[in-house]
């Protein structure tokens, strides 16, 4: 599978602010972020240009794809099924993001970022509905059960999680002593990080 190689602090220094890719270490002070906030390459501090409509728009997928590790492919796919639902394309294209396993999975706390989240479904670390599920892509749906494999209970990368302290979204339940989680309903706007514009995507995806 195909996937981006690029450094990961580089990716958040070329948008601008911190997306969350390294896990733990976009919250401490070593975050690149913090030392050196401007754009990669020997004349990113002279990069300081008012970006152009179009550049906002690209800026934006560019966001979006890093924040869930996407490359260009498999997002404009994302889109394009989007596009096919009835209502707001934006905000469908938003809820199958968010929809992935393997966000799911990072938004529960189960897992310091959506690359580690990755790593431990295709460890199969978890089960669906009682059925092991390997496919980080894989789309979840309302009233999915999330359970985490008994003999992976004992592993360093769950014991080292701060689950009692994280803050699950309010479209999923979740229950971290027993390391089970369910899907309550379709994350609406309001539930969902705003941490990019899809109404820009879209409009990008329509020139």
């Amino acid at each position: 599978m195909a996937k981006n190689l690029d450094p990961k602090c580089k990716q958040c220094r070329r948008e601008g602010e911190k997306l969350f890719i390294k896990g733990e270490k976009c919250n401490t002070s070593k975050c690149p972020i913090v030392k050196r906030n401007y754009p990669p390459g020997a004349h990113g501090q002279d990069r300081r240009s008012r970006p152009t409509e179009y550049g906002q728009q690209l800026r934006e997928k560019q966001k979006a794809k890093r924040i869930y590790g996407l490359l260009e492919k498999p997002f404009r796919s994302y889109y394009k099924k989007a596009m096919k639902k009835q209502g707001d394309t934006g905000e469908i294209l938003k809820q199958m993001l968010e929809l992935r396993f393997d966000n799911v999975i990072y938004r529960l706390g189960w897992a310091a970022s959506r690359r580690a989240a990755r790593q431990a479904i295709t460890h199969n670390f978890f089960f669906v509905n009682g059925k092991r599920v390997n496919v980080p892509s894989c789309q979840l749906k309302v009233k999915d059960e999330i359970t985490v494999k008994p003999v992976k209970t004992g592993k360093k990368n769950i014991t080292e999680l701060k689950l009692e302290k994280h803050e699950v979204p309010s479209w999923m339940a979740s229950s971290p002593k027993e390391m089970k989680a369910k899907i309550l309903n379709i994350p609406k706007t309001d539930e969902m990080d705003q941490t990019f514009s899809p109404r820009l995507i879209v409009e990008f995806y329509s020139r």
